[in-house]
């Protein structure tokens, strides 16, 4: 048995956690099963965000016409792209490994670790297989995995999630992706603008149901040009034809007592490939953690309360596996914290006020605060404004298409802004610093002077029009 000061499982935003042990003078131990950096690094935003700007570029010259340009793209070396990415990417995880590797502070156990006892891990395969390993104080942050519907006939057909899909060196002539979430919408983006010919099944009314309804809607009609789009419908079943994949699916009614309407019209789309993106389960399965004493809520993310402490005595949680915001950069703000209550002289429990979130389409989409229907639901009086990009100096020079959706309340407080748009990603910043830094009111985004004619300027008139007032008195609570 090797005894530590401190243990991490998974090497993406536990790391931060690991380092400040290390300050501190601790015996460390990280528990790595694949690359090292996590999902973020190796699978995810970075390898995506990489790959989707190549797509932009491309779209731009695409669109150069509209400009009075007239461009043609002569050749697209695809397979460089994504070799050049993968090999950054491979590059940075392995300059991780060798940091590790060669730190007199970290031991790092390579393999999948689970739980034998109480703050013990056991290493069950990999280079360290058969290590046990106890910890003083361990942090579990062992993340996500792509979720596998339960759709007929999918064991026997090849199919693509994110982690394939981003090293898929030529592009599928037809894609059939399963999920109207953000991977779909991204994955979408990057394969067809470079020609593939892109199909979309979700089970929702519209893509990207975690933004405003506004904007999810916007969103899915602008998607339903560049695509085939099928919202609406749940993939049932698959199976292999003439070396294509064809996929059936059923309308699907979403809500309480929803579900596929099992006699209505079935459609059936043929793909070359067949990309499952249909969100994230976490690894907490693999960890045998009754064992440890560690509980998990009904759909399998570890339980923690407000300072990230589990049920087991010093035993931390953090990152996606936690299952509050599933994104890099709450996963580096909880770390933050979980650091902080941990080593720090008083706790400080989680702060997820003003957590935005980006989806790096065409349009590209941001939010952050509340969205419309949580207000209505909630019964919350509030008020909105939008204001579109073309109606600003540089959205027209653009010939942007989009629009900023502010939401406040009836004392000037903003609740929420929804951008759907170019540099929506960007645009967004302001409005996170006014409600985490600032007084949180419209005021800070109208008292502050915006360059003219600039982007920005969006934001500010979107903050400064005329507000409508929700007609929600306290007689609607049945919505």
């Amino acid at each position: 048995m090797k005894e530590f000061d401190f243990l991490v499982i998974g090497s993406g935003s536990g790391l931060d956690v690991a380092n400040v042990a290390i300050n501190r003078g601790q015996s460390v131990a990280v528990v790595e099963k694949g690359p090292l950096g996590g999902t973020c690094l190796n699978r995810g935003c970075i390898p995506s965000k990489l790959l989707l700007y190549h797509a932009d570029v491309l779209e731009t010259i695409e669109r150069a016409d509209e400009f009075h340009i007239d461009a043609e793209v002569s050749d697209v070396a695809f397979s460089d792209i994504v070799q050049v990415v993968t090999e950054k990417v491979e590059g940075e995880a392995e300059s991780i490994r060798r940091g590790l590797r060669s730190s007199s502070g970290h031991e790092l156990f390579e393999g999948e670790g689970r739980f034998v006892d109480e703050r013990t891990i056991e290493i069950t395969d990999g280079v360290d297989a058969g290590t046990r390993i106890r910890a003083e104080t361990v942090t579990i942050a062992a993340g996500t995995r792509p979720a596998i519907p339960p759709i007929d006939g999918l064991d026997e057909v090849d199919y693509l999630t994110s982690t394939e899909a981003l090293k898929l060196e030529t592009v599928p002539d037809r894609l059939a992706i399963v999920g109207g979430g953000y991977i779909a919408a991204e994955l979408g983006h990057f394969f067809g603008t470079f020609g593939g010919d892109v199909t979309i099944i979700g089970r929702r009314p519209n893509l990207l149901p975690e933004a405003d309804e506004e904007v999810a809607e916007a969103f899915t009609e602008r998607y339903a040009d560049r695509f085939s789009v099928h919202t609406g419908y749940a993939a049932t079943d698959v199976w292999e034809e003439d070396g294509s994949v064809v996929v059936e699916a059923r309308p699907y009614e979403y809500g309480e007592r929803g579900g596929i309407i099992e006699d209505g019209d079935f459609i059936t789309v043929t793909g070359d490939e067949l990309l499952i993106a249909a969100g994230r389960v976490p690894n907490s399965d693999t960890l045998n953690l009754p064992t440890a004493g560690v509980a998990t809520d009904n759909r399998g993310f570890v339980e923690t309360d407000k300072y990230l402490r589990t049920t087991a005595e010093n035993v931390w949680a953090l990152g996606d596996i936690v299952g509050e915001y599933l994104l890099k950069h709450s996963a580096n703000h909880e770390a933050r914290t979980v650091a902080r209550n941990i080593f720090g002289s008083e706790r400080q429990p989680i702060d997820y006020s003003a957590m935005p979130f980006a989806v790096f389409a065409s349009p590209e989409v941001a939010g952050v605060g509340a969205k419309e229907g949580d207000l209505r639901a909630a019964g919350r009086e509030y008020a909105t404004n939008t204001y579109q990009y073309q109606d600003t100096a540089r959205g027209d020079a653009m010939k942007a298409d989009g629009f900023v959706k502010v939401l406040i309340d009836l004392d000037g407080d903003i609740l929420g802004c929804h951008i759907i748009g170019p540099d929506a990603s960007t645009l967004i910043q302001e409005v996170v610093v006014a409600m985490k830094a600032g007084t949180g009111t419209i005021q800070d985004i109208r008292d502050a002077v915006h360059i003219h004619p600039a982007l920005p300027e969006v934001v500010q008139r979107a903050f400064s029009g005329q507000f409508t007032r929700s007609n929600q008195g306290h007689d609607h609570h049945h919505h």
